[in-house]
């Protein structure tokens, strides 16, 4: 009989954790990239001699959606979050993804459950709906229903695991609430269509509404764009929020 990991306390988490682990990203990259179709190669100096000429480039080049320059950088994140938010995520083909294997490892008892500011309650028609808080009544069948759904789910996975069953076959009870983690990579561009249709905002251009879950990723993998290319980012925000 195959032998299994400890048993672990089954965990219960409301938010998502994303990291940025490497990056070869900054504004410089567009810059250079721009100019060398009219200058050649470029130096560093001549990009940081005239700052609110670098500025006002690349927010020509957001308006008027010349998009390749900013293809000339790359970022690394790590993610964790359930497992139904990364099927949103992979959606997005522009990225490059690993995530952790549940063929190759025995799977942490860590799961999702909405936390109290979760709106709960879709009212509207398709593609013209919103979402409301809900009832104290509701919430509380949310938390309770969710957690006993996963002790239970849990427990028949570590069953089959003891009776000798393979990971990939035990898996399958596990339900889309159970947290992963991946590394994803892009570039700026593939990060900035990205983040115009899984973050929420009235500013922009072409309103999105994306699922709550994913729009907690999206909302810090920007956060942490911004530092790199807050130049970009600043013309991203300045021209509606659209991916050039």
């Amino acid at each position: 009989m195959r032998a299994v990991e400890p048993e672990v306390e089954i965990k219960f988490r409301s938010d998502v954790d994303v990291e940025l682990v490497k990056a070869a990203a900054s504004d410089v990259d567009v810059l250079w990239a721009a100019r060398v179709s009219t200058k050649g190669e470029s130096s560093l100096s001549e990009v940081e001699a005239d700052p609110e000429r670098s500025k006002g480039l690349i927010n020509y080049l957001m308006r008027d959606r010349h998009g390749t320059p900013f293809e000339h950088s790359t970022m690394t994140f790590y993610v964790s979050a359930p497992i139904f938010v990364f099927r949103e995520f992979m959606r997005h083909r522009t990225f490059s993804y690993n995530e952790e294997s549940g063929r190759y490892r025995q799977l942490v008892p860590v799961f999702y459950v909405p936390g109290p500011e979760r709106k709960l309650v879709q009212e509207g028609k398709p593609g013209k709906y919103h979402f409301t808080d809900g009832t104290p009544e509701q919430h509380k069948l949310v938390s309770e229903a969710t957690r006993e759904s996963y002790r239970q789910s849990y427990r028949a996975y570590l069953e089959m695991l003891e009776a000798g069953v393979a990971r990939e076959v035990a898996r399958t009870v596990l339900p889309v609430g159970l947290y992963s983690s991946m590394y994803a990579t892009c570039n700026a561009r593939a990060l900035m269509n990205f983040l115009s249709l899984r973050v929420r905002r009235e500013d922009s251009a072409f309103p999105s509404f994306p699922q709550r879950e994913i729009e907690m990723v999206a909302e810090k993998m920007e956060e942490l764009w911004a530092g790199l290319m807050p130049l970009t980012h600043a013309a991203f925000e300045a021209n509606g929020r659209v991916c050039p």
